[in-house]
């Protein structure tokens, strides 16, 4: 294709928000160019607590708009990506002295009754001396109340969006950065380098600018509007640590602070707690979790678990920073969490739509937002259509996730059960693309560890955009946790071939 041709619609951002945007604008006939400057979800939308949920804490703020939207979702995105989406049990343990039980229950049957809630189960209260929740817990958790919410592979959420939008026409461009953008007789010009130092001219008729954390430093540093400031970092780090539980449902628990955190069962044999809310004034590509956030989450979990977690129970930990829109909140918590678009040009000026904030469950209404602000501009062409829309791999029923692992071991019977299961939860049915004839786990290729074998990596590379090791194991799979330091550097150098072959 063409550098020259002029697109109608150029996206700057490679997470949730500028995916769900190129693939919304492209379904409807525009022509779409995006463009990351690492990987796709290498930033803030693979460093999220991993939820599809309505935001219960919220409600707190008045936020029922917001709420309301991440609620009516959840079943949304549960059908479009049944495998990497999937409901989940919450266990809100009561905690005499915090938030009383009368609000709690206020609170959760607002959020079973204002979001259309139809699939999941509701509210219910529980025993928490007979229930098999409470035996994690301090024996002082008498009572707790359950509810439903989703989870998400966030990371693969991002790709699938990608693929999606690549798969009807769009061009996904990774690691190539805008290092200028100037408008010129109505249109964008764009100038893009990639880390060889080659650069190429884009020409569009619309800019979009998603770039998350960096939403800012692109209009300073590519437009020259060195005064920009509209977005509020606010560091939000987790701990991993071996499982902690049995129970299949997670435990939302609230802190003496006001704060909340998550505990989480995690890829099988962990848990995931976070997450935190700190204000961060670095580079975002510098975050790290600090000790002081490692103290805080330890504690936290410990005030409910009866065996408390310490600092060498912990197997990996992540970090990312939320660009919330600054609306002037005197503490991070209390920063919005709802999305704010912010749209200049048209009348021979061309359009620039930026957008500040949001969250991974409200992103495919986000898209839709922003294409209502782009046919303002470039005229309507296709209907709204992402609501009914399955990603890549999802074309199967909300509620046969099951039925479906048992399809692929019937067809692929050499595979282990857990082995299975894995790839239908990252793949779906494009699973059977990655396995293709195979007939014996030895048909796959080399095994650089666990039950990540060469056709899986082929795959990722020839279908998502996996350049090196860390694509691979920390965003696409979460292997990282299970290969040594030495199978690490073994796939990093087969992929390094493998690329550039």
């Amino acid at each position: 294709m063409s550098q020259t041709e002029i697109y109608d619609v150029f996206v700057i951002g490679g997470g949730i928000n500028g995916c769900g945007v190129a693939r919304d604008a492209v379904g409807r006939g525009y022509s779409v160019y995006l463009t990351e400057m690492n990987d796709l979800a290498s930033g803030t939308s693979s460093g999220s607590t991993k939820l599809i949920h309505g935001g219960l804490r919220y409600l707190e703020h008045y936020e029922f708009r917001l709420v309301r939207e991440a609620l009516m979702e959840r079943e949304v995105l549960w059908r479009n990506a049944p495998h990497i989406v999937w409901p989940m049990r919450f266990v809100l343990p009561h905690h005499k002295g915090l938030r009383p039980a009368w609000l709690l229950r206020l609170g959760l049957f607002l959020y079973d009754h204002i979001g259309g809630r139809k699939l999941l189960p509701k509210t219910r209260t529980l025993d928490m001396t007979r229930d098999p929740a409470g035996r994690p817990l301090k024996k002082l958790f008498t009572r707790a109340f359950e509810y439903s919410d989703c989870w998400v592979n966030d990371a693969r959420f991002v790709v699938l969006n990608a693929r999606d939008a690549a798969d009807r026409g769009a061009v996904i461009a990774t690691r190539s950065k805008v290092v200028d953008a100037r408008r010129d007789q109505g249109m964008w010009t764009l100038q893009l380098e990639d880390g060889s130092g080659r650069r190429w001219t884009v020409r569009s008729r619309l800019l979009v600018n998603a770039a998350g954390p960096w939403i800012d430093e692109v209009l300073g540093t590519a437009m020259g509007r060195n005064s920009a400031h509209n977005v509020r970092l606010v560091q939000g780090s987790h701990i991993v640590i071996e499982k902690k539980f049995d129970d299949p449902r997670a435990f939302f628990f609230q802190n003496s602070d006001g704060r909340i955190v998550f505990a989480i069962p995690y890829e099988e044999d962990f848990t995931l707690i976070g997450t935190t809310d700190r204000d961060y004034d670095g580079d975002p590509k510098d975050v790290r979790i600090t000790d002081e956030e490692t103290d805080y989450l330890c504690a936290a979990a410990s005030e409910y678990f009866a065996e408390p977690v310490r600092h060498e129970d912990i197997v990996w930990t992540y970090s990312a920073v939320r660009p919330l829109y600054d609306d002037g909140a005197s503490k991070a918590q209390e920063a919005t969490r709802d999305y704010v678009l912010k749209a200049e040009g048209g009348d021979g000026e061309a359009p620039l739509i930026n957008i500040f904030g949001g969250k991974i469950t409200t992103y495919r209404r986000l898209a839709e937002h922003v294409l209502e602000k782009i046919e303002d501009y470039l005229g309507r062409k296709g209907p709204a259509w992402t609501s009914g829309a399955p990603l890549p791999g999802g074309d199967f029923p909300a509620q046969a996730f099951e039925a479906e692992v048992a399809r692929l071991q019937a067809d692929y019977p050499f595979l282990e059960g857990f082995h299975a299961r894995r790839l239908m939860r990252l793949y779906g049915t494009r699973a059977r693309v990655l396995l293709g004839n195979a007939g014996a786990l030895e048909d796959l290729g080399r095994c650089f560890g666990a039950d990540l074998y060469e056709a899986e990596v082929r795959y990722l590379i020839a279908n998502e955009w996996a350049v090196g090791s860390q694509d691979v194991l920390w965003r696409r799979t979460k292997r990282g946790l299970r290969l040594t330091d030495e199978e690490t550097t073994a796939l990093e150098s087969f992929m390094r071939e493998a690329v550039s072959a």
